[in-house]
C-alpha cells in the first residue's frame, strides 16, 4: 500500500511539475484548445452546444425511463396499458428526432462551408509531409519564394533518446525553423505529402487537414492574436509521427514584413555562383550546419543512423569517389530518405563534402556544386 501511495505521489508531482504551454497543450486539459481564429471559436461553440444538447436528451429519455420504472413497477400493482399503432406516438418520435438534427445540421453546416472557404487568402503556403518534417514554400503574397524545412529540435530527439525528458513545457514541440505568418491576414495552407499521408494540424486555428502523395487540398485560418501555437502531424505516418511537430509563429504586420525581408537576404545570400570552385575547409564548415539542420535529427550528429535509417559513417555510397551515387540519392531521395531539391546546389555539394570528410570518413574528396548541377538536369 505503501508503495502504491509513493507511486501516486511522483506521478502528480510529475504532472504539474510541466506548465501549461501558451498556443499549445494544457496540464491535464480536458476541453479544446484556447481558439484564437473565429473557426476554431465556432467549433468551440458548436462542440459545446452538441454537448448540451445530447446532455438533454440523456436526462430526458433516460429519466422518463427511470420514473416509468419506478411509478408503474408490477409491486405497486400497476398494469401495463395495451395499445396498438398509437399515432401520436409515432408523429412525436418523428418530428422531435428531425427537430434535434435541425438544431444539430444548421450550425455546423454553417461551419464547415466556412472551414472550406479558402478563396481571397492574403498568403499561401504550401506545407508538404516527409517522413518525418515539414516543408514549407510561400507561393502567394507577401513572402513568396521562400521556402524551408521544419524539423523537430535536435535537443528535444536527444531528450527523446534519452528516456529521461526532464521538465519542458514545449516537449516534443521544438523546431528549428517555424512557420511564420501575420496576424490578422488570411493564409491559406496547400497540403500535399512526399511519402505517406501525414495531416497538418494546429488545435489552437481550428485547422486539420489531410496531407496526401499525389493529391493537393488546402485549408486556411486567420489569427487575431500574436504569439506561439503548436500542433503535431495527425495522422499516423511511420515510427516517427511522434517527432513531426508544427510551430506557427504569428508576428504583427511590421514584423513579418522584417522577417521577410531577412528571409529574402539569406535566399540572395545562398544564391551561390555554382561555377565558383570551392576548398574542402569552406565546404566542410558550410556543410556541417547544412547537416546539423537537416540531416542530423534521422542520420544522428555521429552518422551512426538508427533503425532502418542506415549509417552516413563508413557507407560505401558516401565513401564512393564517383561523387553521382551520393549527389543522385540526396537530389531524387531513396526508401525514406526524402528528395532534397529545396536545397542550393552549394548546399548540396557542401553536405556532400562533409560526410565524405567527417567522423571515419576522412576520404580528402571535394564535390564541388557544378558537379550538383550535373546531376540534377539529368
Amino acid at each position: 500500500m505503501v508503495g502504491l501511495t509513493g507511486l501516486s505521489a511522483l506521478a502528480s508531482q510529475a504532472a504539474w511539475a510541466v506548465n501549461d504551454l501558451k498556443g499549445g497543450p494544457a496540464v491535464n486539459q480536458i476541453n479544446l484548445q484556447t481558439p484564437v481564429t473565429k473557426i476554431a471559436q465556432e467549433q468551440m461553440w458548436l462542440h459545446n452546444m452538441m454537448l448540451v444538447l445530447c446532455l438533454v436528451i440523456f436526462i430526458a429519455v433516460f429519466g422518463v425511463m427511470f420514473y416509468s420504472i419506478f411509478k408503474h413497477r408490477k409491486s405497486k400493482g400497476a398494469v401495463s396499458a395495451n395499445f396498438h399503432e398509437s399515432v401520436k406516438v409515432e408523429i412525436a418520435w418523428t418530428i422531435v428526432p428531425f427537430i434535434i438534427v435541425i438544431l444539430m445540421a444548421l450550425p455546423a453546416t454553417k461551419v464547415v462551408v466556412a472551414m472550406k472557404d479558402t478563396t481571397n487568402a492574403d498568403i499561401t503556403i504550401k506545407a508538404t509531409g516527409y517522413q518525418w518534417k515539414w516543408g514549407y514554400d510561400y507561393v502567394k503574397g507577401e513572402g513568396a519564394g521562400i521556402g524551408f524545412v521544419s524539423t523537430l529540435d535536435a535537443s528535444h530527439r536527444a531528450m527523446s533518446d534519452s528516456g529521461n525528458p526532464g521538465e519542458v513545457d514545449d516537449y516534443l514541440l521544438k523546431v528549428d525553423n517555424p512557420l511564420v505568418v501575420p496576424v490578422g491576414r488570411k493564409i491559406r495552407i496547400i497540403t500535399t505529402a512526399d511519402d505517406v499521408i501525414h495531416a497538418w494540424s494546429v488545435p489552437s486555428f481550428g485547422v486539420k487537414q489531410d496531407a496526401i502523395p499525389g493529391f493537393v487540398r488546402d485549408t486556411w485560418f486567420k489569427a487575431e492574436q500574436t504569439g506561439d501555437f503548436y500542433g503535431q502531424c495527425a495522422e499516423l505516418c511511420g515510427k516517427e509521427h511522434a517527432y513531426m511537430p508544427i510551430h506557427v509563429k504569428v508576428l504583427e504586420p511590421k514584423a513579418y514584413s522584417a522577417w521577410v525581408a531577412d528571409e529574402q537576404k539569406k535566399i540572395a545570400a545562398k544564391a551561390d555562383d555554382p561555377n565558383k570552385e570551392w576548398k574542402l575547409d569552406e565546404l566542410i564548415a558550410r556543410g556541417e550546419k547544412v547537416y546539423t539542420a537537416n540531416c542530423a535529427v534521422c542520420h544522428r550528429p555521429d552518422g551512426k543512423g538508427a533503425g532502418p535509417i542506415k549509417p552516413l559513417d563508413g557507407s560505401a555510397i558516401v565513401l564512393s569517389d564517383k561523387h553521382s551515387d551520393q549527389l543522385e540519392v540526396l537530389l531524387r531521395g531513396r526508401n525514406a530518405m526524402p528528395a532534397w531539391t529545396q536545397l542550393s546546389d552549394t548546399e548540396l555539394a557542401a553536405v556532400a563534402t562533409f560526410t565524405k570528410n567527417s567522423w571515419s570518413n576522412k576520404t580528402g574528396q571535394v564535390v564541388q556544386p557544378a558537379e550538383v548541377v550535373a546531376e540534377r538536369a539529368k
